[in-house]
Parts: structure tokens; C-alpha cells; sequence
């Protein structure tokens, strides 16, 4: 990740007004190893569109895959490519392919005229590591239905070719790089491949997969850094001529398949390398572009495996994995890992040993995030990063080192303040209450589960909840009641509300009957003795003598009054009374009257 030599390659196209809707060639891998390739592929034109009078493009061709027995295939890309919209369904040995990608192109002729033409991709790796070496034939390409309208221009052309990556034990380490798309030439189609760092140039190839070059049109160059090279296939001139410079064929007509030696233009330490293609007069496509150079050096990869989170902490647990998997060297031990939120460096780490090639190193840290960060964030680990942007290894592809999650921190829930909940005295402060409707009152979400309990570490245990919300009965108070407020991280929150009473107004029996049935033997009054305890009652006649005081400490009237040292049951009839409730809510007494009935 540091600013330095870079192993990925760029390609940057001119393009001229003659062509249209072009698609741009650029990488499509990289594969890194004991690696080289070759191509496999015919033309479907039985001669050259260029010099034959006729239609010459079938639908059928075969070719021959050879590779060494100590040869291990690793890639296979099949492209098929022909004038016109596209045929997307293809046979391979009677096998159907579909492609994967689709690549298009089309120009204006001279006479404004439009035609179009196609290529198509599939990665059938498998296909080839099962079949292996033999005859290959692709059938029901057909591009008939636009042949003869490209014949005008003598652009009628189909073939396929097949790009094999494969390993030997015996090669170098070397990376392959492979673009593709679909450019066309001309007048010039220049490549700049940049951030090279060539470690030996020794046996450097580049390779191409073309479409509708012409063997009579010496019309068309290469040139690598400014010079124009060739091959024993491919004049200086002609370089795009209908043939396989692997197999040395020059029918392949209207399509090349060529691999160029290119270790005398790239020197050892070169940071660049510029690719030229010309032509003049050739309408040349370019489908596929692979080059291989020997690059020993490591490729860094970090993924954030797993990572914990608890309640309401912002101290992170994370367990990664470092890998060194498409590389060409060793990883160095105690290359720097760098974690950051919203670009925030929030901890650091570095591996603990050498990662061999294809191998990969497990750690493990604990971040702490900070407050200011809220609770939902990306969090991002760099490899080769020393926790400022800059890094220490020289890595064949600088810019896969990063690896983010996204992370939501766990937090307890909120939740509504409750007011005190009141009922009435029954006496001594006891009360009875119903708070079944605080369960929903006290949530923020309906997914919140509510419980009560009557401590503290009731609730903070979840021992000892409390059943009955709806007729509770606190012996005294104030009671305070806690509730434990789960969400669906499994966080909590607990708050409490009080219980409290009130003293509510006297409920007065009015009727007396002293005769011992035990019904009515006395004047009672419901919620005044042990709630209002200061009480006074007087008890009057209807001419207003006062007959009878009494308070908390007496018993309820009976009937009888005081005369002279003994007391007499007064006579049937209406009396009257004052309640004294000495409450500041009642600063008023409380009357009435009661009939007394023997």
C-alpha cells in the first residue's frame, strides 16, 4: 500500500472517430505463480474474406490442445468472435456454452454505413482441467444471417480461440496479467502499461487474441517502448496476418493467435512499458491482450473474520486472517496492519511470522472505538499499512489491501420515564395497584420485552419477577418498582417508577342498628381510621347537642351516649355528624346525617 513500484498494469486507448461503441480492453485478472500460457483456437473462415470472391465464414473449426504431461492447466478462457449482433450459444465438443460476458464493437464506413460486430466470454477452466489434452471443435457459431452485408466490406469473419494459464514446477515465478475487451485499429491503439517492476526480464512474453486481420494487407505494426518488433509468423509490416505463431499455422484466416518475446524491450527495474498497435489501411480488433513477467514479490490480502461485541462497550474483539495467496514471494513477518473508522485510526497490529507463498497467517486485536464515533460505522483493516497510509512491503498489486465490515455496537435500550402510579390509602399506607399498562408505556419499540421486579438486583438478575401487574398489593409505601427492558441485541436498560397513596375520600354508612345482629351495630365509615389518623368525629342530635366525639383511638359510635356516670342508647331517629378529616386535602370537614334504628 505504500507509494511505490506497482505490479498492476493499465491499458490507455486513443481512439479515432471512425469506430463506434468500442469496449474498452482493460485487466480482467491477474494470476500470479510458476505459471506461463498459450492459446488454442481456429477461424471459421475457410479463406481470406480479403481475396475471395465468395462467402467463405462456416459455423464449425477445430483445434488441438497439446500441453506438456507435466503441464497443469489453471485458467481456460474461451472467446468466440464474429461480424454482426452476436451468436451467444455456442458448442464446445457438443458441450453448450453460454457466455459469462459480452463484448461489442462497431464502425462507420465511408459510406455512413454501420456494422457491428461481437465476442463473447466464458471461463470453462473445468471443462478443459477434465477433458485435457485432445481435439477441440466449436460448432454452431453462425454468423450468416450478417455475412453477406459484411462482405461489402470484406469484414465477414468468425472464430474462437481458447486462452489456457498453466502451471509447471520447472517456470520461474511469473505473473500473467490478462486485459480483454474489444478495440479496434485503426489508426492507433496505444497501451500504456504503468507501475511495472520488472524484477527479470527473461523470457517476457506478450500475447494476442485478433480478429479479422488480413495476410494481404501489409498494412499494420508492433512496437514495445518505441520499438517495432516481429516474430517469425508475423512480418514487421504485418504483424496481424491470419496466423498461429504457437503452431506456426498462417491459415488461420481473418484471426491471430500470436505471442511475441518481448524481454529485449523491458529491462530489469523498468516502471513502464508502452504497447503500439497501427495500421493503416487493416481493420484489426483486438479481443484479448496477456503479458508475462517474472515478478517475485509478495501480494498482501486482509479479511476480517469475526469480531464480538457485548452491551454498551466500545472494545471490539477482531480475528482476521492475512493472506500471501496470488503472489510470487514470501510476506515478510511484522508487516503493519492498520484498522480505521471513518478514516480514524482506531488500532494496529502486524503479522507474527513469514507467510509463505499461497499461505496465510490468523491474529487477533482488540479495538476500542472511540466516543465520537456513533454506534454505526464501517470499519476498515489495511494491510501494509504503519497507521499513517504508508506501508513497508513492495506487493505485486498495491491496491487489494483493504478489507471493510459494517458494525452496528449493541446498546440498551431507551425507554419512557414513568410517572409515580397513586391509588388509595387502605390503611398504614398500604395499597393495591394495577400497572399492566406500564409495560407498553415505559417501551420506545414493540419488540422490547418488559419485566418488573421489587429490587434492584432482582431486576439486574432477572430473579424473582413480579406476576401480577394488575393487583399488586404494596403493604407500605412508598414502593419503588423496577423494570428490566430487554431489546433484540439481548441489551437491557432498568429503571423504576414509585408506588405511592393517596388518601381518598371517606365512604360513610349512614345506617344504625345497635342490636347485635352484626349488621350495622355501629356508625362505620370505610378508608377513615389508620388513613386519616387524626381524625375527629362529633355526633349531634337535631336540636345540635353534641352527644358523642370520636377519633382513631375510639371505637365507632353505637348509639349509646354519656349520662352522668353511665351512657343510655339515645332514640330512634336522624342525627347529624361533622368529620374532622385533618388532611391537608380536606381542609374542609365533612357532614352529614345517619339514622339510628334499634
Amino acid at each position: 500500500m505504500k507509494q511505490k513500484k506497482y505490479f498492476y498494469i493499465y491499458f490507455i486507448f486513443i481512439l479515432f472517430p471512425l469506430f463506434l461503441n468500442g469496449q474498452d480492453i482493460s485487466l480482467y485478472t491477474q494470476i500470479n505463480g510458476r505459471y506461463d500460457f498459450t492459446f488454442v483456437g481456429n477461424t471459421m473462415n475457410s479463406s481470406e474474406n480479403n481475396l475471395s470472391a465468395g462467402l467463405v465464414t462456416g459455423t464449425s473449426s477445430s483445434a488441438n490442445l497439446n500441453l506438456n504431461p507435466d503441464d497443469t492447466v489453471i485458467k481456460a478462457f474461451l472467446y468466440w468472435s464474429g461480424s454482426g449482433d452476436g451468436d451467444f450459444e455456442v458448442d464446445l465438443n457438443g458441450t453448450t456454452m453460454i457466455p459469462e460476458r459480452t463484448f461489442s464493437h462497431s464502425r462507420i464506413s465511408g459510406n455512413n454505413q454501420t456494422f457491428t460486430y461481437f465476442s463473447a466470454f466464458k471461463d470453462i477452466t473445468s471443462y478443459i482441467q477434465t477433458s485435457g489434452n485432445g481435439n477441440y471443435t466449436l460448432s454452431n457459431l453462425d454468423i450468416s444471417a450478417f455475412e453477406v452485408y459484411h462482405k461489402q466490406i470484406s469484414t465477414n469473419f468468425a472464430g474462437w480461440a481458447i486462452l489456457i494459464v498453466y502451471e509447471n514446477s520447472n517456470l520461474p515465478l511469473n505473473q500473467i496479467n490478462v486485459y480483454d475487451g474489444l478495440q479496434g485499429v485503426p489508426n492507433n491503439l496505444s497501451i500504456n502499461l504503468t507501475n511495472l517492476f520488472v524484477i527479470d526480464n527473461n523470457n517476457a512474453t506478450a500475447g494476442f487474441i485478433a480478429w479479422e486481420g488480413d495476410i494481404s494487407l501489409a498494412t499494420e505494426t508492433f512496437a514495445i517502448n518505441g520499438t517495432i518488433i516481429s516474430n517469425a509468423s508475423n512480418p514487421i509490416n504485418n504483424v496481424f496476418n491470419g496466423t498461429n505463431s504457437i503452431t506456426g499455422a498462417t491459415d488461420l484466416y481473418n484471426m491471430d493467435l500470436d505471442i511475441y518475446d518481448i524481454e529485449n524491450y523491458i529491462q530489469i527495474g523498468n516502471t513502464n512499458a508502452n504497447i503500439t498497435l497501427s495500421s493503416f489501411q487493416d481493420f484489426i480488433m483486438i479481443n484479448t491482450v496477456v503479458t508475462k513477467l517474472n515478478s517475485q514479490l509478495p501480494d498482501a490480502t486482509i479479511v476480517m473474520d469475526d469480531y464480538q461485541l457485548a452491551c454498551n462497550s466500545r472494545e471490539i474483539p477482531i480475528n482476521f486472517t492475512v493472506y500471501n495467496v496470488n503472489s510470487t514471494e514470501v510476506l515478510q513477518a511484522n508487516t503493519p496492519i492498520a484498522f480505521y473508522v471513518n478514516n480514524v485510526l482506531v488500532g494496529t497490529a502486524e503479522t507474527q511470522n513469514t507467510i509463505p507463498i499461497g499461505e496465510n497467517e490468523t491474529g487477533s486485536t482488540i479495538l476500542t472505538i472511540p466516543n465520537t464515533i456513533p454506534i454505526n460505522f464501517t470499519l476498515t483493516a489495511v494491510v501494509d499499512d504503519t497507521g499513517n497510509g504508508n506501508g513497508i512491503v513492495t506487493e505485486l498489486v498495491e491496491t487489494n489491501n483493504t478489507n471493510s465490515i459494517d458494525i452496528t455496537l449493541l446498546v440498551s435500550p431507551e425507554f419512557n420515564l414513568l410517572e409515580p402510579l397513586f391509588s388509595c390509602n387502605l390503611g398504614l399506607t398500604r395499597g393495591v395497584f394495577d400497572f399492566s399498562d406500564y409495560e407498553q408505556q415505559v417501551k420506545t419499540a414493540a419488540s422490547q420485552i418488559v419485566t418488573f421486579y421489587e429490587t434492584f438486583d432482582d431486576a439486574f438478575n432477572e430473579l424473582n419477577p413480579i406476576f401480577n401487574i394488575s393487583n399488586y398489593e404494596a403493604t407500605t409505601t412508598p414502593k419503588e418498582i423496577f423494570i428490566r427492558i430487554k431489546n433484540e441485541d439481548d441489551c437491557y436498560a432498568i429503571t423504576s417508577f414509585l408506588l405511592k397513596v393517596e388518601n381518598c375520600p371517606p365512604i360513610v354508612y349512614n345506617a344504625v342498628s345497635p342490636n347485635n345482629d352484626t349488621l350495622n351495630d355501629s356508625f362505620f365509615i370505610d378508608g377513615l381510621r389508620d388513613i386519616f389518623i387524626n381524625f375527629k368525629l362529633e355526633i349531634y342530635n337535631r336540636w345540635g347537642k353534641l352527644l358523642w366525639i370520636g377519633d382513631n383511638n375510639k371505637p365507632d359510635w353505637n348509639g349509646y351516649v354519656g349520662e352522668g356516670i353511665g351512657s343510655k342508647l339515645a332514640p330512634d331517629g336522624t342525627y347529624f355528624y361533622i368529620l374532622y378529616l385533618n388532611d391537608p386535602s380536606y381542609p374542609e370537614p365533612l357532614n352529614g346525617y345517619l339514622y339510628l334504628s334499634k
